[in-house]
């Protein structure tokens, strides 16, 4: 699978998540909900200071490596100084600057990404696990053919 190695700059998302773990496919489950809810409940268009249209799914706070349980956020990147940060039972977190793969792929929401994940689980790459993120670019209205960038958190 290509990527291209990218430094990125610190980055603020506020949304709202679970805490999942990838054991007996629970994750599945539980991102599809925080999805669900991000939009069916108007989380999403009530994030005020969003820097541009994208959607974020962030996973943070890693108690190890993949297999075991993280914290799984949906919503969007904010801008730092965003005064209403956190006012709607939605939660805060920074994506540190750093080094990360950059993945990029185009077809259905779900199952592209869900196989991309997959196959980024069987590379031998040197992840830090503090945040990982999928950035959707929302650039077409349907849903089986979005451009997806993942960004996986590498090792100096």
């Amino acid at each position: 699978m290509d990527f291209e190695i990218v430094n990125l700059e610190e980055k603020v998302v506020e949304g709202i998540g679970v805490r999942t773990t990838n054991e007996n496919g629970k994750a599945v489950e539980d991102i599809a909900k925080v999805w669900q809810s991000l939009f069916a409940n108007n989380v999403y268009e009530s994030i005020d200071g969003k820097v541009n249209n994208k959607t974020i799914g962030l996973y943070t706070d890693y108690e190890g490596d993949y297999t075991k349980p993280y914290y799984f956020i949906a919503g969007a990147e904010v801008n730092k100084s965003n005064n209403s940060v956190n006012m709607k039972d939605t939660v805060v977190k920074v994506i540190p600057k750093g080094k990360y793969a950059k993945f990029v792929v185009v077809g259905d929401v779900q199952k592209t990404v869900g196989a991309a994940w997959g196959k980024i689980w069987n590379l031998d790459l040197k992840r830090k696990y503090t945040c990982d993120f999928e950035e959707y670019q929302n650039n077409s209205d349907d849903m089986q053919n979005q451009e997806i960038h993942i960004y996986i958190a590498l090792e100096d």
